[in-house]
């Protein structure tokens, strides 16, 4: 967690605080589907299609367990991780629009490790027993969740370097 964050005081603002942090993982998702949707490289906005809805479970559970409403803003408090993003969430910056599967899942893997990272920290900074318990048992999701991503990476070819090479770039006349 980053020094700048503000940790969870209650149960209940932890739990605001992932559900705000899961939402803006299939936000994120999705909006990285859409844009290589529209680039035409199909394969990775599936990729992108699947962590999303991984992601959403998460958010479903989140509501079910709290008995939250599907359209309950989440509280002010909720998101002080101590960065303009979430921990989880892919920056944007890092996209490319000739990435292959193996980038994505790069992108996802290192997103899934500050996730890791993040309810770690907290787990050992709180002083309250209910959220420490809560933090390792989501940090324990977003193991498992890295053992996903490292599974599908084995899966798929690492690209050749020249993998950014665009045969057909655009081209501006004036």
């Amino acid at each position: 967690m980053n020094d700048k964050a503000q940790a969870p005081q209650t149960y209940e603002d932890l739990m605001a605080q992932a559900l705000e942090m899961e939402r803006e993982a299939v936000a994120r998702y999705s909006e990285l589907a859409d844009m290589m949707e529209v680039h035409n490289n199909l394969e990775v906005a599936a990729l992108f299609r699947k962590m999303a809805e991984v992601e959403g479970h998460h958010v479903t559970q989140i509501l079910a367990e709290m008995g939250w409403a599907e359209d309950r803003p989440a509280p002010r408090r909720a998101g002080n991780w101590g960065t303009p993003e979430a921990p989880e969430t892919v920056p944007i910056e890092e996209m490319h629009y000739l990435m292959h599967p193996w980038h994505a899942l790069q992108l996802a893997l290192a997103a899934e490790e500050r996730a890791v990272q993040f309810f770690d920290a907290l787990a050992r900074t709180t002083e309250v027993e209910s959220i420490r318990r809560a933090a390792l048992e989501m940090r324990q999701e977003e193991v498992e969740h890295v053992e996903l991503v490292r599974a599908w990476i084995a899966k798929v070819p690492k690209p050749d370097d020249d993998w950014a090479a665009d045969p057909d770039p655009a081209r501006y006349i004036d």
